[in-house]
This record gives structure tokens, sequence and C-alpha cells, in this order.
């Protein structure tokens, strides 16, 4: 079946408010209508309402970068689904590898202080996405490996266990609202690229396990994207394989006009391939 192509930004903790409104209304002025994709725009929560503000009655959907499961409370710091729902968000990250617990503990490149503040993990993941589905919000999960994972052989087995776990008790019906996202976390702003086959055998691979969590049918639904120094010089190569539903990108996505590319090209590549 054919499946809408996603394209979503996460411009991570960069842009002011001014910053956010300027690239919001450039992003408006050249891809505000996308007929055939979805283009999602993830903004740091002091900025979702500003952008979601000019985004509105355009074809471009908001989405927030994390998410806590309660609706209220003494959470200080956190950000409910219905907070983000009245801010004008559709969308929101889960589980990006810069928020798992576990990547945080691993990852020799950052200070204590940084380890301290990731707290994601597998069953965290799990009751965000429940949270957001429960609340009308679409969760975009992430999956990905670290650099030894995959030099010891270790990827297949590290990304089925991540995506069993997040997909665990996920309402089969509400599948073509769930968007699923591959970022190898060795490939994440590094500069490196999963070459595109290999990415798309991943994500082939990660339709298999979605089929056993959700059945055959709700597995076809799901959209699979991929993430991870994705460029306007690689999208088309990207795009171009059959199992890649859309990309997460970061940094390529903070300037307008190298967006706009990626999402041009990247999607005449899926309507070449169906």
């Amino acid at each position: 079946m054919a499946r809408i192509p996603v394209f979503a930004a996460n411009w991570k903790m960069n842009k002011t408010l001014a910053e956010a409104a300027t690239t919001a209304k450039e992003m408006r002025a050249q891809f505000g209508a996308t007929p055939g994709a979805e283009v999602v725009v993830c903004p740091p929560a002091t900025a979702l309402y500003t952008a979601g503000e000019i985004f509105k009655d355009c074809e471009i959907a908001l989405g927030a970068q994390d998410i806590f499961w309660e609706l209220k409370g003494a959470y200080t710091g956190l950000i409910s689904p219905v907070m983000l729902k009245d801010a004008g968000c559709k969308y929101v990250i889960i589980g990006h590898s810069e928020r798992r617990g576990r990547f945080g503990k691993d990852d020799p490149s950052l200070t204590a202080e940084m380890k301290a503040v990731f707290s994601d993990n597998d069953a965290t993941v799990n009751r965000k996405a429940q949270a957001a589905l429960a609340n009308d919000l679409r969760p975009i999960i992430c999956v990905g490996e670290l650099l030894a994972e995959r030099e010891a052989g270790k990827t297949d087995a590290t990304i089925a266990g991540q995506l069993e776990k997040a997909l665990k008790d996920l309402p089969a019906d509400r599948a073509d609202e769930i968007v699923v996202a591959y970022e190898p976390v060795w490939a994440i702003g590094t500069g490196q690229v999963c070459e595109a086959a290999e990415a798309n055998r991943v994500i082939a691979m990660m339709r298999q396990v979605a089929a056993k969590a959700l059945g055959d049918k709700a597995a076809q639904q799901v959209r699979l994207l991929y993430g991870g120094s994705v460029t306007p010089e690689n999208i088309s190569k990207i795009m171009e394989q059959k199992d890649i539903d859309g990309v997460l990108v970061g940094g390529a996505s903070m300037q307008a006009d190298s967006f706009a590319k990626i999402i041009s090209d990247g999607f005449s590549a899926a309507k070449a391939k169906n």
C-alpha cells in the first residue's frame, strides 16, 4: 500500500522566539501546501505557540520534541499532552537518542551534566507513546543503535528490542497515526550517514517487528522514517528506497531553503517509486 510520506523537522534546542518566527514564516511561504506529503516542524517548547500561530490554516503540522504522560500535576519542568494540544501540536517526538538514558550513559562525548538530563528508556518511551495517542497526538517514536552495537553485529537485535517495547499495547486501529524513525545514534549530527540500502534493510526488518506487535494489516499503515545527517544532497537516494516512508531531519531543517529542497527532492523520489 502507498503510505503518505512524512518530512519532519527537529530544531532541537535552537532558535529564539524571533528566530523561530522568521523561519516559520519562510517555511509557510515556501511549502505551506505540500499535497501528497505531510510536513511536520518540531520547534523547542518555548517556540511552539509562536510557530503554531504562523502555521495555522496551512498544511504544516506542529510537533513537540518530548512529552510527559501525566495530564497535570507537580512535575516541575515537564509538559503534558494537554498542554501540547493546547499549543496546537499534532505530533510529538518520543525517545530521541538525545533523550534516552541508555545512550546518555554510554556516550563518552557527553558531560556528566548532560547525562543527568537524558532520562528516556524503553519503558518510558512506551508510556509516552500511549499518552500521546490517548490525547490525539501522533507519536514519532525514535529507535537506533550505538556504533559499538553496530560493530558488534547487534543492530537488528537492538532495534527490534526497542521497537517491540515501544509498540507494546498500542492500539492497532490507530496504526496510521504511528510514526517510527530509525536514527542510528552514530549518524546523528556527525555527518556520517547510514548507507541508504542498509537503512532500507533495517527499516524493512522494523516493519516485520511492527507486524508481530500490531498485526500485518496495521503494520502496513505505520510510517517508518530514516533520520541521521539527512541533507539536500542525500535525500533522493534515501527516499528512493522501497521501505522508507520519510525522514526526520535535524540540522538541515533549521533553514527554510534547505528543508524545502529536502521536501521537494524527497517527495519526487517517493512518487517515482510508487
